[in-house]
């Protein structure tokens, strides 16, 4: 949704503030669900097969695929896995934090380093969106957050508990609702700072024009929200299964392929401008619910699994896999991340 949006935001608050509160959180959620199904013993062999077939193999099909998509639409000619395209930054993020995840569970306190860490970075203009590490160390602190929330109860608690958790729930509305309208009631503000940059987490301070030691608050004070939104957004998840939950196991073919039916939309030049209404926003909401549930469909599942969940048997050494035959077979679970990742 928030990519369906992007081109509307330039001219409508609504679709602004819409596009802001999501971008406050979303890529925060994703890293602490990430971390949560995460484990920090050292990696097998098995993990680290499953790193390469999940999401390197991935990244580099999708990565020429995306070239291929570029010069049919604009011309440009160029193949740089070393920047990765558009959403496909989240895959190395990913490969990342499985890396250095047993490496931090070995020290003392390493959520509050991962914050440190995140912080300080954006003081690094050497450090930018190659390989995605800008990113990745922005948003470390909340993968190191979901990794560290698996080691408690919480979610068993919040998922069996039978007391009355309306209160909860609405307060957790409440929250969405009181900051989408102090955004909505300041936009020339968020507009004049380019809020949504900061949101990114993939540029340094001096690049976002904050070139100044109160940036660093900046950024603890978008963490301390986004942990917040992200609390938030998971208490009105559904405690049980519904009729959506077996689409939501597929997740990556959602993410990695709305992009592609999404892009030549945007760079039609069909949407903004005078396409900027409320109508506009409406509809292209609706496009891109009805865009993930098509994509999360089994039809299209069936015809993509070889370029998302690839299975490069060849790509291994014969050693690496006889001690499981079995690898690196699809695994049963189509989703983003795993419970033995």
């Amino acid at each position: 949704m928030g990519h369906a949006i992007q081109r509307l935001t330039a001219e409508s608050d609504n679709a602004l503030t819409l596009y802001l509160v999501i971008y406050a959180f979303h890529m925060p959620a994703f890293a602490i669900i990430s971390g949560y199904f995460s484990k920090s013993v050292p990696p097998t062999k098995r993990s680290m097969l499953r790193l390469f077939t999940e999401l390197i193999v991935p990244y580099l099909i999708m990565e020429a695929a995306w070239s291929l998509v570029k010069f049919m639409i604009d011309g440009t000619t160029s193949f740089d896995p070393t920047t990765p395209s558009w959403t496909l930054w989240f895959l190395l993020s990913l490969a990342i934090f499985r890396l250095v995840l047993p490496y931090l569970a070995l020290l003392r306190w390493p959520l509050t380093i991962s914050v440190v860490v995140s912080i300080g970075v954006g003081y690094l203009n050497g450090v930018d969106s190659t390989f995605s590490l800008a990113r990745t160390l922005g948003i470390l602190p909340f993968f190191v957050l979901g990794w560290k929330l698996s080691t408690t109860d919480v979610a068993g608690w919040w998922l069996s508990s039978r007391r009355a958790v309306w209160w909860i729930r609405a307060a957790a509305v409440g929250v969405f609702v009181t900051l989408a309208g102090l955004i909505w009631s300041t936009t020339p503000i968020w507009r004049d700072m380019d809020l949504h940059h900061w949101l990114f987490y993939d540029d340094s301070y001096s690049r976002l024009g904050a070139d100044t030691l109160l940036a660093g608050g900046m950024r603890i004070l978008l963490i301390a929200l986004a942990v917040v939104l992200s609390a938030s957004f998971l208490a009105l998840v559904p405690r049980h299964a519904t009729v959506i939950t077996p689409l939501g196991r597929a997740t990556m073919y959602v993410y990695l392929l709305h992009s592609f039916l999404l892009y030549p939309l945007r760079e039609s030049g069909l949407l903004g401008g005078a396409h900027s209404s409320a109508t506009w926003l409406a509809l292209m909401m609706i496009a891109a619910v009805a865009i993930s549930l098509v994509l999360a469909s089994d039809p299209v599942r069936r015809l993509f699994r070889p370029i998302i969940q690839p299975n490069p048997r060849w790509l291994f050494a014969s050693d690496a896999i006889e001690d499981d035959p079995s690898l690196p077979r699809v695994s049963s679970r189509v989703d983003l991340v795993h419970r033995d990742s």
